[in-house]
């Protein structure tokens, strides 16, 4: 009998690969090999950056031309415009943290968890974005049918634009990879913004309507004396539309495919591990919590009410700044760099050449504050996937609610600059402006910002993760996933050991 279950032992022990025995019999013996750096080629991140320009391109026409179309193009009526445009920017920033949860429970697929997003949102967001701008035969449900496909896009846009955001944690584990990607990605969305303005305008600005005085003498929209041309010129107008829709369909298109074909969603090695399902509130009161996440999200709340502009140039002298001198730093420098312009403006008379000054300064500040904020989301995330390791999917989340927040901000300055204007006696398409309303546009773009731009500054010395914070996190989170890696490793290893016997 002894002999036998030798011989059975031998036998079985033969059968096994060396690799495996030898693993067995000397696990304290596996050295671990040093994990190279995970670097992203210029192609990847260029391949990356470019996702992000069908946000910004739909974003800035909608943002500058759709009102105008509304009330001159499809001629709906100033109530149920502005009701399509509250409704609109609400909804949309409603479906912001709807959207990141939905994703945050999605299964990870051979695409990823991200990508099927981006992929399969992309043909239907053309459909409702080419449908905003057709102005359908029934003139009784126009508001209706704007209304709707306004919503419909701004769900699928959100669809894209989440995934999209939250994939800066999946490119790379590296936080200075991730940190370079966001650079690129901040300057070709700049110029996004840049290109949905220009194209829209360079197509529609043709057809603007002249204006002309009134017996009293202020300036008023024509109304057009004859009815034929009229007709004819408004046709001309809704053509032009539809022909800058198509053109920014296909541009939202091509940036789609090349950001799938060029980017592969990476996943952490510690989110393989099992973890509880995570409710809805569950995961909103984890990320709300987290106190680095809420004070970077409060003082860019208030920088972003202060620019809503555009730089492109200096996106990359930031970068440099910020890996040079750390982030926080950077966001002292870089936002208040545009004050002391501002109170320039402010305080002296009309000047071309003042004008172009404060405009690059003002474009160096707002490169700062396109840059920083999507460049320490990442550290913040990471910091807490430290508190929290057992907390995984949370990236939507966080980027989402980062994303309804700027939107929030947007929504804000908008309304405000609105009824300033309302008040201060602002005529629709006049010639020429009373002088309360020039008054109360230098009010809003300078002390408003300088104000708005200080209490961010304050709220920013709350914000706890520091350059010496920030290395650390990296060492602790490294480790996390050499542990994650190994563990992982040695569950494969026992599964084919049994496997075999």
């Amino acid at each position: 009998m002894a002999k036998g279950e030798g011989s059975e032992s031998g036998s079985a022990a033969g059968l096994l690969p060396t690799g495996i025995l030898q693993a067995a019999e000397r696990p304290a013996q596996v050295k671990k090999e040093p994990k190279k750096k995970q670097q992203l080629s210029i192609c990847n991140k260029l391949c990356y950056a470019v996702g992000g320009a069908p946000y910004q391109v739909t974003g800035c026409a909608l943002g500058f031309f759709l009102q105008i179309y509304l009330l001159d193009v499809a001629q709906v009526d100033p109530f149920s415009a502005s009701i399509i445009l509250f409704v609109g920017r609400a909804w949309d920033a409603f479906t912001d943290p709807l959207v990141g949860f939905c994703i945050s429970k999605s299964s990870w697929t051979r695409l990823g968890r991200l990508m099927p997003w981006i992929i399969f949102s992309t043909p239907l967001a053309i459909i409702a974005y080419f449908l905003i701008w057709f102005v359908p035969d029934f003139p009784q449900g126009q508001a209706l049918w704007y209304l709707l496909f306004y919503c419909l896009f701004e769900t699928l846009v959100t669809c894209f634009h989440v995934p999209y955001s939250a994939l800066t944690m999946f490119i790379s584990t590296e936080q200075s990879e991730r940190d370079s990607a966001t650079a690129y990605r901040m300057t070709v969305e700049v110029l996004g913004t840049v290109l949905g303005t220009a194209i829209q305008g360079q197509i529609v600005g043709q057809a603007d309507t002249p204006c002309l005085q009134d017996p009293n003498g202020s300036a008023l929209a024509s109304e057009g004396t004859n009815h034929t041309q009229s007709a004819t010129s408004l046709k001309e107008t809704q053509n032009a539309y539809l022909l800058a829709a198509g053109v920014i369909a296909s541009i939202y298109v091509i940036c789609a495919v090349i950001l799938t074909l060029g980017v592969r969603e990476q996943r952490e090695p510690y989110e393989t591990q099992q973890a509880e399902p995570m409710s809805f509130f569950r995961g909103l009161r984890l990320v709300m919590s987290h106190g680095p996440y809420v004070k970077l999200i409060a003082g860019f709340l208030f920088t972003s009410l202060a620019f809503m502009l555009s730089a492109t140039f200096t996106i990359p002298i930031w970068q440099w700044f910020l890996t040079r001198f750390g982030k926080k730093t950077a966001v002292y420098i870089g936002i208040s760099s545009a004050v002391p312009f501002l109170i320039l403006v402010a305080f002296m008379k009309s000047n071309l050449i003042i004008t172009y000054v404060v405009a690059v300064a003002a474009g160096i500040s707002v490169a700062a504050a396109f840059l920083l904020p999507w460049s320490m989301l990442p550290d913040v995330i990471d910091d807490f996937h430290l508190k929290q390791p057992q907390s995984h999917g949370t990236e939507p989340i966080f980027f989402s609610f980062y994303v309804f927040f700027t939107k929030f901000a947007s929504g804000v300055s908008l309304g405000i600059s609105t009824l300033s204007l309302d008040f201060a006696g602002y005529q629709t398409r006049g010639c020429s402006q009373p002088a309360r309303v020039k008054f109360t546009l230098k009010m809003l773009v300078t002390i408003a910002p300088i104000v708005l731009i200080l209490l961010g500054l304050l709220l920013f010395k709350l914000y706890p993760i520091d350059e010496e914070k920030r290395r650390q996190n990296k060492k602790d989170l490294q480790a996390l996933r050499e542990e994650a890696s190994s563990s992982g490793c040695s569950d494969t290893d026992s599964t084919e050991l049994a496997r075999i016997l």
